[in-house]
């Protein structure tokens, strides 16, 4: 390990005692536009309660790294005084041999706690869950209860859920909130308070996050227990819910943007590092975009017969790719709420035909009137064959508009079939594919149209 603890300047002195007193949120914040050597500097000035506290948020960048910076001791220290799931969090992302140097610092019980979590798999419910919850034996009273939580509170993620368990078997057998706790009486049995009848929601541990998240929505909790035979693991709070979706739609935004995902904030990615998580993707979508050459080169008789057709080609290409896009962003969306499966391609194919022959109309009424307008009021002149061009140009959007709405919504079932992530489904992946079909359809219509005339 790297053991790196420089001593502060007295600038950074006095800053560190500043954001002593701020809200931990602001100082994340303003730690995170510090250069890392400097955010370094102020973390080795801050009181060990205070420090704890930073490490504790998610937003804080770089926070592996940080923890590195610390000395063995402090940073063992630091992990032992943190929530579990952050600190496997942090654990997670260092590499051997400084993840296994710093487990071993740890308490047994703590460290085998942690190295649980880790050996599941990232994104996972058990991945991302506390083992700091309250549990009581169903033969306890409510005033015992609550004794016991006001020892344990300062140790627990959550107080407000409150999870009753067999005492032989340790089974999950019951839930029950804090607001109906305190309204029984001392001598009450815990029981008695908890909902009848009713077994708490739960998930495994191998349920991933996005049904984490409906799960929370669907039923209005604050923390979901994992359970595994009947045992709780632990609980997802909906803050590491949000957390993780955060991350997870942002990773979806920059494939769909047609790139890697970043993995760490915009202005903290090194030049080269842009470079690399962007070339792959543009090389990649350029060399697909070299069929629509391919494509022109084979109508290239035609196009010198009726230049005028490459007017339109800019129209027709772009039309085609944004209905592809629009389709592939609402049946994206949709798998990712749940709103529908993979098993509904065929409905989802049924919906956007017509709806793509509806929208390729009006493009191609919209085309049509502005060809014929140009022509009367002199802006342009088509030639005296401009009817069938507009005739052209209006079927020509018709079928290119369909198969891109088609197309478009498709791709992501194609995609989550053969194991990838739908999000792949890139608005530029699908303009491309789009642009070379269009074209062939373009020049197909065309040759229909204009035989005799200009072709």
């Amino acid at each position: 390990m790297n053991e790196f603890a420089p001593v502060a300047s007295d600038e950074a002195v006095a800053i560190a005692r500043i954001l002593a007193n701020d809200h931990v949120a602001d100082i994340v914040e303003a730690l995170n536009r510090e250069p890392r050597a400097t955010a370094t500097e102020l973390l080795c000035e801050v009181k060990f309660e205070r420090l704890v506290e930073i490490f504790d948020q998610p937003e804080l960048d770089a926070a592996p790294e940080l923890m590195l910076a610390l000395p063995r001791a402090k940073a063992g220290k630091l992990l032992t005084a943190m929530s579990v799931d952050r600190a496997a969090d942090i654990l997670r992302e260092l590499d051997e041999p400084a993840r296994s140097e710093l487990l071993g610092a740890l308490a047994p019980q703590l460290r085998a706690t942690l190295l649980s979590i880790l050996g599941y798999p990232e994104g996972s419910a058990a991945s991302i869950m506390t083992t700091e919850f309250v549990s009581v034996p169903s033969d306890w009273t409510v005033g015992r209860t609550l004794d016991h939580i006001r020892k344990v509170e300062r140790t627990r993620e959550t107080v407000y859920a409150i999870y009753i368990v067999d005492p032989e078997t340790q089974l999950l057998v019951r839930s029950t909130g804090l607001r109906r706790l305190i309204t029984g009486e001392p001598d009450d049995p815990i029981m008695s308070v908890a909902p009848p009848d009713r077994m708490p929601v739960t998930v495994s541990p191998l349920t991933d996050r996005e049904t984490l998240a409906q799960t929370i929505s669907k039923y209005d909790l604050l923390a979901l227990p994992v359970v595994d035979h009947g045992k709780i693991l632990g609980i997802v709070t909906i803050d590491d819910i949000i957390d993780t979706m955060i991350e997870e739609t942002t990773e979806d935004v920059h494939r769909f943007g047609g790139m890697e995902a970043l993995g760490e904030p915009y202005m903290k990615m090194s030049f080269l590092a842009m470079v690399k998580k962007r070339a792959g993707w543009l090389c990649a979508l350029f060399i697909s975009e070299m069929l629509t050459a391919n494509a022109m080169q084979g109508y290239e008789s035609e196009l010198e017969k009726a230049i005028v057709l490459t007017l339109f080609i800019p129209l027709i290409m772009s039309s085609g790719g944004n209905s592809g896009s629009q389709a592939t962003s609402l049946v994206i969306r949709a798998l990712a709420l749940r709103e529908i499966g993979p098993r509904d391609w065929w409905r989802v194919a049924l919906r956007e035909l017509p709806t793509g022959l509806v929208l390729g109309a009006i493009l191609g009424v919209v085309g049509i009137c502005r060809i014929a307008l140009w022509q009367y009021m002199g802006f342009y002149d088509y030639g005296a064959h401009w009817p069938l061009i507009a005739t052209t140009v209006g079927l020509a959007l018709v079928g290119i508009v369909t198969f891109g709405s088609l197309s478009g919504s498709m791709l992501p079932f194609a995609l989550k079939r053969i194991g990838f992530d739908p999000a792949s489904a890139s608005a530029p992946f699908v303009a491309t594919l789009v642009d070379v079909t269009g074209l062939v359809i373009y020049f197909s219509v065309a040759l229909v149209i204009l035989r005799g005339t200009l072709l």
